[in-house]
């Protein structure tokens, strides 16, 4: 089961279990030795009771058999009990480890068709552990001490143990090799089918609108046809071979009874040998039978541990750093490059700017330039394949995910709300929250008012993903939850993808609320109501930065009037609103800022580029193509 990628973790947990196994291993040899109670027991009623015919013998054989078969039965009860022990210790050491997996695994590109396999892996070693498996690996080195006492009771005993040892280590071994490829098809099999039904499920409104569902439950039909097949090749195979040791053990039985009786007529044992062979015969075979018997969960326990000793490997443990200050003074982005995990592919590519207190920014560019790819990096999703993200100077990899998330307010474009509360929702899940504080986050995104209309107003439970909650709503609360504890960064990806006028106004008054308190806010958009309230923009396309600085010089370097009609043509189309001009960039963007003219340059962010400043005038181009 250890094989050569065995992971330094789940060694670790079993090692804490060392003396759990030591005991096991003791109680395993005492019961082991208590099995030769039926047939030392058999031995001395045919050899000593019944020729003496002495009944107080036979009442005190059987008196001290009973002794030492309440014995076996007490400690083969207290070994199992202590398995079940070891499992749940392995499960309480590594099961903080695993969810960790589980949720770092999709940000590193590791993560499998079932995400939840890593959760499946640990439940199979701990379902291993606590069954009857590792009793039989344990009985199995008691095999020799069997067949010496075979040996003991006659030669001719002795070797047809051996031969029976022999051929059920060889169904073993054949049972292993044959079961192996169509478990790890099963296991692959598996996997395609939990991520088909997990995704039917996450979209399930989709499937139900567009007639989907009978084709998507066919494909899930079919990936489960395979994953049983395969499941039941591997049971089938471990069945024949666990039924063809449990016939061939029973034949053997009937075979050393038959050479016991063999012997004692040529007078070459006693007649006590026949019954006694025969029972410790086959007691001598009884684990590797049990072992053959338990072998399917033996290969999938194998598999688990291989797959979570790999997962555990290419994620390890993220160690604590130094206590950093909270940031308060500055952002910077130094050369950054980012590809998506997994990927070798650059989606953002050397891209550098800084923002000081007070600041907000604005992300604009065609769909695919990067902007989401950057937002991650900015708040330490992605970590950058080149350089530095850094807050007053301290990069994000010098902070734990725990000591930096309060100083972050993230609001991806799919707001992801959790089962429970809509005040657990927005205090982020933390124990027993500061209610003033959720209520001021509350007010912070405009929607204090609006929790209050529902039924029960914070309290109000909602379901997994919002479910319960409009579109609208989710953005909104998500928005909260980003403004909880008044981080220093807030970083908005498509803010305003759901807001009716309402919400965009909250959503304007939230950005300049970050921007007063001293915060830096970043505003991802392609709806120009979301850069209101910023003062500068970053203009992107192709994974690189084609324009930054204040809002209206950008706009101006970025948009240009369209020509004016001719006169002499009839037929000239109507004159656009905007377009791109050639400042930098401006070729390689070309037409690509449709649908930012109205509203692009007003609000209330400043036009020099200073933390705030009052309502700038639409940019010229605007101005001219009006």
């Amino acid at each position: 089961m250890l094989r050569g990628r065995d992971s330094t973790e789940i060694v670790s947990a079993l090692s804490r279990c060392r003396s759990a196994f030591i005991g096991v291993g003791v109680m395993s040899g005492l019961v082991n030795v208590l099995y030769l109670t039926g047939s030392f027991f058999m031995l001395e009623v045919y050899d000593r009771v019944i020729p003496s015919r002495s009944v107080p013998t036979l009442v005190g054989l059987m008196a001290l058999a009973l002794v030492l078969y309440a014995f076996q039965g007490l400690l083969e009860m207290i070994r199992s009990r202590i398995l079940a022990r070891v499992g749940a210790a392995l499960d309480e050491a590594l099961s903080a480890r695993v969810f960790d997996l589980v949720v770092r695994a999709p940000l590193k590109g590791a993560t499998p068709g079932d995400g939840l396999l890593p959760l499946r892996d640990l439940d199979a070693l701990r379902g291993f552990l606590s069954g009857a498996g590792p009793g039989a690996f344990f009985d199995l080195p008691w095999m020799p001490i069997y067949l010496v006492i075979c040996f003991l009771f006659h030669p001719l005993i002795g070797v047809a143990a051996i031969v029976g040892a022999l051929v059920l280590a060889l169904v073993t071994y054949v049972t292993d090799r044959s079961t192996r490829t169509p478990a790890q098809a099963a296991t692959g099999h598996g996997l395609r089918r939990n991520g088909l039904a997990e995704a039917g499920r996450r979209n399930a409104e989709v499937l139900a609108a567009l007639g989907m569902q009978g084709r998507v439950g066919a494909r899930w039909a079919s990936a489960n046809r395979d994953y049983m097949e395969a499941q039941q090749r591997v049971s089938d195979v471990a069945g024949g071979f666990g039924a063809g040791s449990k016939v061939f053990r029973m034949a053997l039985q009937s075979g050393v009874l038959a050479l016991g009786a063999w012997l004692v007529i040529n007078n070459m044992a006693t007649a006590g040998i026949i019954i006694a062979s025969s029972i410790l015969v086959s007691r001598a075979l009884a684990p590797a039978e049990l072992a053959i018997a338990n072998w399917k969960g033996f290969v999938q326990a194998r598999q688990a541990w291989g797959r979570l000793s790999e997962l555990l490997a290419r994620i390890p443990a993220v160690s604590q750093p130094h206590a950093l200050p909270a940031p308060t003074r500055s952002l910077a982005v130094e050369g950054v490059s980012v590809a998506p995990p997994g990927a070798p592919r650059l989606v953002v590519q050397d891209l550098s700017f800084a923002l000081q207190a007070g600041q907000g920014l604005g992300v604009i560019g065609p769909s695919a330039s990067g902007k989401s790819s950057l937002v991650r990096a900015l708040v330490g999703v992605w970590p950058p394949v080149r350089g530095k993200v850094r807050l007053d100077g301290a990069a994000l990899d010098q902070w734990s995910s725990a000591d930096l998330g309060p100083h972050i307010g993230f609001l991806p474009q799919e707001v992801e709300l959790f089962a429970g509360t809509i005040a657990e929702n927005i205090s982020r899940f933390e124990v027993s929250p500061d209610p003033e504080h959720v209520i001021a986050a509350a007010r912070a995104a405009g929607v204090h008012e609006l929790i209050l209309r529902l039924s029960e107003g914070y309290d109000t439970r909602i379901g997994e993903g919002g479910a319960g909650l409009s579109a609208g709503q989710r953005q909104r609360v998500g928005l909260a939850r980003a403004l909880y504890r008044e981080p220093f960064l807030v970083i908005l990806d498509e803010p305003n993808a759901n807001l009716d006028n309402e919400g965009e106004n909250a959503l304007t008054q939230a950005i300049l609320g970050v921007r007063q308190r001293g915060g830096i806010c970043v505003v991802v958009a392609h709806r120009p109501s979301a850069l209101a309230a910023v003062d500068l923009v970053l203009m992107m396309a192709d994974g690189r930065a084609q324009a930054f600085g204040p809002k209206d010089e950008v706009f101006k370097r970025v948009l240009r009037p369209a020509p004016a009609p001719v006169a002499a043509e009839p037929q000239a189309p109507m004159p656009r609103a905007m377009g791109f001009g050639s400042g930098p960039g401006g070729s390689q963007a070309s037409g690509q800022a449709s649908g930012l003219a109205s509203g692009l340059g007003s609000g209330q962010g400043g036009p020099g580029g200073g933390p705030m400043g009052g309502p700038a005038q639409p940019p010229a181009g605007l101005q001219e193509s009006a």
